[in-house]
Order: structure tokens, then sequence, then C-alpha cells
């Protein structure tokens, strides 16, 4: 064992339960760079996992990997979601499977309306999440329904980005760094609206870079370090336990 304390002995202790998204052995790469190591995990359904590590540990890349971006280049493993093979999809069979990534730029669509954003997000007549349980959700985007999406705030096109995401009537929700330069208060909205979803029965993989707040958050945690699985647990072990914060958190 090397001088770093082992906490390996968490990783992918669930990796055999029932799952409603599932990881198998991925392996990715940028290049010649081996970002993602072999990971293997499992998210169940209605569950918040938080995917946390030092900046450059992997953690957008298994988010990208999973959504089937083609950057980074998944090279081996296995990806199912609900019983579907996403690793033979590409991105927008990924997408239509049930996959929503709200990405860390938000990528808001410019000269559409808030509205307009979430219509053509629609890929099919909604079943659960129509634009108006939607508005339900995010009454300040009722309100702006007319104004360009962006020309809102910065809150309130992370609030549009989720939404769109959910106005696709999706199984999973992927969100990459939610909550980076938000004011507190915004912050404390969109945590809100995340627990909220969670009641409703959505399953949400979080990345964020504010460790503290999305350990509150989720149920569950993995920790990369170097494109590997270092700890898969419950959130409340990291949060218990400071030698593992500060070794691979720096908290």
């Amino acid at each position: 064992m090397n001088a770093k304390t082992d906490f390996s002995k968490n990783a992918n202790r669930a990796a055999t339960a029932p799952a409603f998204l599932s990881v198998y052995d991925m392996h990715a790469y940028y290049g010649e760079s081996y970002i993602v190591q072999g990971i293997s995990f499992n998210v169940h359904e209605g569950e918040i996992l938080a995917l946390l590590g030092r900046n450059g540990a992997g953690k957008t890349s298994t988010l990208r990997s999973i959504a089937r971006l083609g950057s980074p280049a998944v090279t081996h493993g296995e990806i199912w979601l609900d019983h579907q093979a996403l690793h033979k999809m590409t991105s927008h069979e990924a997408a239509v499977a049930g996959l929503g990534l709200v990405p860390e730029d938000r990528r808001i669509i410019p000269g559409l309306t808030v509205e307009e954003n979430l219509q053509l997000a629609q890929i099919a007549p909604p079943i659960g999440w129509s634009i108006d349980r939607v508005y339900d959700l995010f009454p300040r985007l009722g309100e702006r329904r007319r104004q360009e999406g962006t020309t809102l705030s910065g809150g309130e096109q992370q609030m549009l980005s989720i939404a769109r995401a959910l106005a696709r009537d999706i199984k999973v929700l992927l969100l990459d760094e939610p909550y980076e330069g938000l004011a507190p208060v915004i912050v404390d909205e969109i945590e809100k609206t995340l627990k909220h979803i969670k009641e409703q029965g959505m399953t949400t993989v979080l990345v964020e870079q504010n460790a503290v707040r999305a350990l509150e958050l989720a149920d569950r945690a993995i920790i990369l370090e170097g494109g590997q699985i270092v700890f898969d647990g419950s959130a409340a072990e990291v949060l218990d336990n400071a030698e593992m914060r500060a070794e691979y958190l720096a908290i």
C-alpha cells in the first residue's frame, strides 16, 4: 500500500446491487491522455449521487462519457440505463433513452425565448414533465417565458438549463457544476428544486466542486482520483471522515 490512506475497500462495493444506471469497467481517453481508468459504479433509481474529486480527477469526463458525447473517447466498458445499452448508442440516442446532461456552460440557445428553449427540448409529447409542470417547479421561468434565454441572470440560466433537461421527460439528470458562479441564495434555491424532483423520483448524478454542499444534498458519494474510484459509499461517511475529505477533497 502506498503512503496514502487506503479507502479502496469502500470502492465499488455496490457494483453487484440492482441499479437503474450502471457503469462497468469504463475507460476513456482525450487523445493520449488516459482520463477514466476502468471505473464501475451503480446509481439506484431516485438516488442523488455526488461524483467528487480534485480538479482533473475525471469527474466531468465521466459524465460526458456516460452521455456518449464522443469526447473523451470511450474505448472500453458498458453503460446501462434501465436495461438499455447506452454504450451502443450515439449521444442523441442516449438522450432519447432518457439521459439529460446539464453542462457547466449551460448552453442556452441564443435568439430563443425561455419557452422556445423548452419547446425545442421536447423530443416527444411529454408524459410526466410538461412545460406547465416545469414552470410550477421554476416559477421565475414562467414569469420570464417570453424573455430571451441568454438575457437571464446566471442563476436563471442554470434553472432554464435544468428545466430544459426535465422537459424531455428524462430518467437520469446529469449535472456538471450546477453551483458554479452562483450566489449562495441562488444555490439554496437550486438545491431546494433538486430535493423536490428527487421526491418525485428523479435519479441524479451531480459533479460539484462545492463538495460540502453536494454531500449534504446527496445520498451517496463516489470520489475519483487519477481517473479511478477511491471511495464509493454514503455521503454521510465522507462528511464524517475528516481524513478522507482532507486527502481527496482538500476540505
